[in-house]
């Protein structure tokens, strides 16, 4: 009994030495913030990633054990998450932290088409992390305020439409439409629609459909043919004969979940 005593108390000296050469050795973790980045857009809504930096200077490697977190956009406080608990942090190297939000324009304020205007939305971060260290759990916490980039409404323009067949009753008009992402980012665009003017003259409904998904600057052009007749739009007969008019789309553009009013008007050379 008296060297079973004697063996565990061996054991637990050494056990209590291991754990205060562990804390000497031990060096604090430093947290910082990075960046504030939208890992995905559409007009309606976004992922706002929130990433922090951990560098881990120990020989040995740490892992998070809590999360407090909140993020706020324009004041208001949206759904975020959090980076998975038991993360683990490798020696000497350092990991990121990714917390994403989903902010939902609509609910951040009354207009949405005024919010995509701006071309930058405020956030603030308040929280807090904690580290499983060999001293216990080390908490640090989060708090930054910034701003990121709010998606932009993409440029549609008309390009020469071309008259493909014209007779006394009416026209065959292609209409070529262009449309520009201003943003970095690939932007949804499911779809333009609207009511087509010609001189002032209605004549019709254009749609796209679906456009996909438009890569970060990047330009797509769609073609939409459009029979127009002369008996319900005479001073679009006459433009077309004359060879130039103008040309007005007031309609929608669809992305994401939501959508937002597009109002377009050129002076055109119509070809033939």
């Amino acid at each position: 009994m008296k060297r079973t005593f004697l063996v565990l108390l061996s054991l637990s000296l050494l056990s209590l030495a291991g754990c205060a050469t562990l804390q000497k050795l031990f060096k604090k973790p430093r947290v910082t913030f990075k960046t504030a980045r939208l890992s995905s857009a559409s007009l309606s809504d976004a992922t706002v990633d929130v990433v922090y930096e951990v560098s881990n200077p120990n020989t040995f490697g740490l892992s998070l054990a809590k999360v407090d977190y909140a993020f706020f956009v324009e004041g208001k406080q949206v759904v975020a998450g959090a980076p998975r608990k038991g993360l683990q942090l490798k020696a000497r190297d350092s990991s990121e932290l990714v917390f994403p939000a989903n902010v939902k324009f609509a609910d951040i304020v009354p207009v949405v088409e005024t919010f995509l205007t701006k071309d930058q939305a405020a956030f603030k971060v308040q929280g807090s992390v904690g580290i499983d260290t060999p001293i216990g759990v080390v908490s640090f916490p989060l708090e930054k305020e910034g701003t990121f980039e709010i998606p932009k409404i993409p440029n549609v323009q008309f390009e020469p439409p071309r008259i493909t067949n014209i007779t006394l009753a009416g026209a065959t008009v292609e209409f070529p439409l262009n449309i520009t992402n201003r943003n970095s980012f690939p932007l949804p665009v499911a779809g333009i629609a609207g009511d087509l003017k010609v001189a002032g003259a209605n004549v019709g409904t254009l749609s796209t459909g679906d456009l996909g998904m438009l890569a970060g600057g990047g330009s797509r052009q769609v073609t939409l043919p459009l029979q127009i007749n002369f008996a319900r739009a005479a001073s679009a007969a006459s433009a077309l004969r004359s060879g130039n008019a103008q040309v007005s789309l007031s309609g929608r553009l669809t992305s994401g979940n939501g959508n937002v009013p597009l109002n377009i008007g050129q002076l055109l050379q119509f070809k033939r």
